[in-house]
């Protein structure tokens, strides 16, 4: 290799690199702000709560509604049913992997542990990145809304599992999630090519509401951040680097190892590493209350992970550029 191409390549590492770590930084920026909102009471904290619906069941299945019906072609990607599949590897190898890392945690919060492992925040920071890397009409955008189009409806489903309880009756609500439907709709309608019946109107409609949803969900987060700020109790200390070490670093390891013997498609190994890589999804300190957990160790594992991943993500996706290539 010549002394150009050698340079060329250290650059495109760089600015890929750059790229990713300024993809990060907005989202933890607009965490910050959230924070800072609720800190000085601009947006009184019960705000969150109305905030939480506007920002996963009208902003976010828009914009998913909106991206699919404009970037995607059934006849171009003939393979896209394949992506929920991956999806599923995906959940049991991270499942795997966390029944082993639990027992690493002290027993009083291996709970605790365990469910903010292996629930990622599978859309909004790989939304954020993908949108980083290849822009925001990018058809990688419809391959993430693809892959995790079952995530949701899982997750709210499987929640309480970790605290040994059980939904007594099927919530359809959280099954049938926007989400689901926003994807399954708007891949219906290019599937029978009829999306140019779709009114402009309404695609502009939902476009600037898809547009809230990921500063929706980050200023939420800051908000939740400085509302648990307050109750954070006890600081784990080494239970958070533990987390840190695994979550951030040992998690996307094992799945770029793995990546390399299976040797998916670029874009599928893209996404499955960026899964890998993300902190963990921003419901979880909720969820865990909800099901009788201690949420302020929770809060102190998610704070710890957002903040460390402004670099451990950039070095896993420089990484991966070393080893695939679109």
């Amino acid at each position: 290799m010549s002394r150009s191409s050698i340079h060329h390549t250290i650059r495109r590492r760089m600015e890929l690199f750059i790229t990713t770590f300024e993809s990060v930084a907005v989202l933890l920026g607009i965490g910050v702000i959230g924070f800072w909102i609720i800190r000085t009471r601009v947006v009184p904290e019960k705000a969150i709560g109305v905030l939480s619906p506007l920002a996963l069941e009208i902003a976010l299945p828009s914009l998913i509604f909106v991206n699919i019906l404009m970037n995607f072609s059934p006849q171009e990607s003939p393979d896209w049913w394949l992506l929920p599949l991956w999806w599923l590897v995906f959940t049991a190898l991270a499942a795997v992997l966390t029944a082993i890392s639990m027992f690493l945690a002290k027993k009083s919060i291996r709970r605790e542990f365990a469910i903010t492992l292996f629930y990622q925040n599978g859309l909004f920071f790989p939304l954020g990145i993908l949108a980083g890397m290849f822009g925001g009409d990018s058809i990688y955008l419809v391959y993430l809304f693809l892959f995790a189009l079952f995530y949701p409806a899982f997750f709210f489903s499987t929640y309480p599992l970790f605290f040994g309880k059980k939904e007594h009756r099927l919530q359809w609500r959280k099954i049938v999630h926007p989400v689901l439907i926003a994807t399954l709709l708007a891949v219906g309608l290019r599937y029978f090519g009829v999306q140019d019946y779709v009114p402009t109107l309404v695609i502009s409609i939902l476009q600037l509401l898809g547009a809230m949803s990921i500063p929706l969900v980050m200023i939420i987060l800051g908000g939740n951040i400085y509302i648990d700020f307050h109750k954070k109790g006890t600081v784990f200390t080494t239970e958070i680097v533990k987390f840190v070490l695994l979550k951030n670093i040992v998690f996307p390891l094992v799945f770029l190892g793995v990546l390399i013997l299976v040797r998916p498609v670029y874009s599928v190994a893209l996404i499955l590493l960026l899964q890998s890589a993300v902190p963990p999804v921003t419901a979880v300190p909720l969820v865990t209350e909800r099901a009788g957990g201690n949420r302020a160790i929770v809060n102190q594992f998610v704070v710890a992970s957002f903040v460390s991943s402004l670099v451990t993500i950039p070095v896993m996706v420089m990484l991966f550029s070393l080893l695939f290539t679109p």
